[in-house]
């Protein structure tokens, strides 16, 4: 394949995860809207929300199986095809049982997407050049998460709420048009057939497992309903990994994590993606509540962790060839828990200035450890298991993602509810002030009370700075790790010395 016809590809393959980065945060700011529009209740968002998240962790693993047996691309379009015209009837959709069907298929596209955008990667970039396509991949997703409050902001300030739908549709279009005509068709000629058993028990533990930990922070974690839902998922998940061991046909490897190349990276990412996502959760409410940006100046005042996050990639491209992959996950950790313990120490009247240099090493550590991260875990992959490793890699990230929402959220909660200051309020807008910092700042700015404002503000950053603290905790105790069992550079990095990967190639 021509180099410059690859790039291009790769082109194509970052806006499709652009589209779907954006997608991740971009309902986030149009949910008052369309609960004013669609006469939403608090339970339908919830579920516009949540249907999307529950279909996308379900089918992640089979989608990965089905690409290396059909042929990646081919499926990939398919994928594009379904989130494109899903984001079409939702923004057609004339009420909320219209809007929750059509994030649930926009869910299933991604749940094809992801994992096999990735998985085409390894098949047309050889070695010295993949390093790179993996920093061009995973920065095209992570810029999505910043960019979907800035965009949905300026568009629900110039059009309707359906737009933030229907502007994934020209974009999946060019890129899948795009897609077409620069990448190869890869397969596995050998791929096992589809495992009914193993995908049912996967997609039901992890189900289970997401909407157990979506359902946790609402009902608390000792909820009867939340336990068994939990429990359940644990039960399933033991399952799958027993059907998988001896299965003739496995639908996943599980001898992949006897390979500490893979497994330690494998920590590596999702340790990486579990903060980010804590982060991205607790940081936004921040810039908005406390600091009083609106939805188009907090995705602004996100671009230096982005900037940081590029750096670190580009970083990773230039020295990986030469230290291999361990001492930058490791230092990338270091410099994560640095950002992040720095940020622990946000007092409330800081202004934003004062946050950007925090903000800059976070980005910066999340580049040096998720890139590399990536790149290991790509170079661990048999060339004939990339689509059903890739659904591995990306259940693993997106359920650890999914986990560091709701237990970061849950420390939030705990300590912003303990110092907030809601006495003397009327028992409607106490319990608003106590449940969250957006309801005490719109019950503040009914009463004109500046004491309960200034209150919930410093509860939030308190609650904040024990997140961050934590975060930054993790992410030291990671490194520790990697850094005393992570195998070196000798035998388990890829350099740029190793002959292309081995995927079978079919003519596009």
């Amino acid at each position: 394949m021509g180099n410059e016809r690859r790039w291009w590809g790769l082109g194509a393959l970052a806006l499709s995860m652009l589209a779907l980065g954006f997608d991740m945060t971009i309902l986030n700011v149009a949910l008052t809207t369309i609960s004013e529009k669609l006469h939403a209740s608090t339970s339908e968002l919830q579920w516009i929300v949540d249907s999307y998240l529950l279909v996308f962790a379900a089918l992640l693993l089979p989608a990965g199986l089905l690409g290396d047996r059909l042929g990646r691309r081919r499926t990939l379009l398919a994928g594009m095809a379904v989130f494109g015209a899903a984001s079409l009837a939702g923004a057609l959709a004339g009420g909320t049982g219209g809007v929750i069907a059509a994030r649930a298929f926009m869910g299933l596209g991604a749940a094809i997407m992801m994992p096999l955008s990735m998985s085409m990667l390894p098949a047309v970039f050889p070695p010295h050049e993949r390093t790179r396509a993996i920093a061009v991949w995973s920065s095209a997703s992570a810029l999505g998460l910043p960019i979907g409050p800035l965009l949905g902001g300026w568009l629900l300030e110039h059009f309707s709420w359906t737009s933030i739908f229907l502007v994934n549709v020209p974009i999946v279009a060019v890129g899948g048009i795009a897609l077409a005509f620069t990448m190869p068709e890869t397969r596995d000629p050998a791929a096992p057939k589809a495992d009914g058993p193993g995908s049912l028990l996967s997609m039901g533990g992890l189900v289970a497992l997401v909407y157990g930990v979506i359902e946790a922070p609402v009902r608390g974690w000792g909820d009867p309903a939340v336990l068994g839902v939990l429990a359940l998922s644990a039960v399933l998940l033991t399952a799958f990994v027993l059907w998988e061991r001896r299965a003739p046909q496995p639908m996943m490897d599980v001898r992949l994590f006897h390979d500490p190349r893979f497994s330690w990276a494998m920590v590596a990412a999702v340790a990486a993606n579990l903060l980010m996502g804590g982060l991205l959760f607790v940081f936004p409410q921040y810039l908005q509540a406390v600091l009083g940006n609106d939805a188009f100046g907090t995705g602004l005042r996100l671009i230096p962790m982005l900037l940081g996050l590029l750096a670190g990639g580009l970083t990773t491209d230039r020295i990986v060839p030469r230290t291999g992959h361990k001492p930058i996950i490791v230092t990338g950790l270091a410099v994560l828990a640095a950002g992040l313990g720095w940020g622990a120490f946000t007092d409330a009247g800081d202004s934003y200035g004062s946050i950007v240099p925090w903000l800059l090493l976070i980005g910066l550590g999340c580049g040096l450890s998720l890139v590399p991260a990536m790149d290991a875990l790509m170079a661990a992959l048999p060339a004939d298991q990339a689509g059903r490793g890739s659904g591995l890699v990306q259940t693993l990230r997106q359920t650890g993602g999914t986990l560091g929402v709701a237990g970061l959220g849950s420390l939030l909660s705990a300590v912003y509810r303990d110092h907030v200051a809601t006495g003397g309020l009327p028992g409607a807008a106490a319990d608003a002030a106590h449940g969250s910092v957006g309801g005490a700042v719109a019950v503040a700015g009914k009463l004109h009370d500046a004491a309960l404002l200034a209150s919930a503000r410093d509860a939030y950053v308190h609650g904040m700075d024990a997140v961050l603290a934590a975060c930054a905790a993790a992410s030291l105790a990671v490194a520790v790790l990697l850094l005393a069992f992570q195998p070196g550079r000798r035998g388990a990095d890829v350099t740029a010395d190793e002959p292309e990967s081995t995927h079978e190639h079919v003519a596009p």
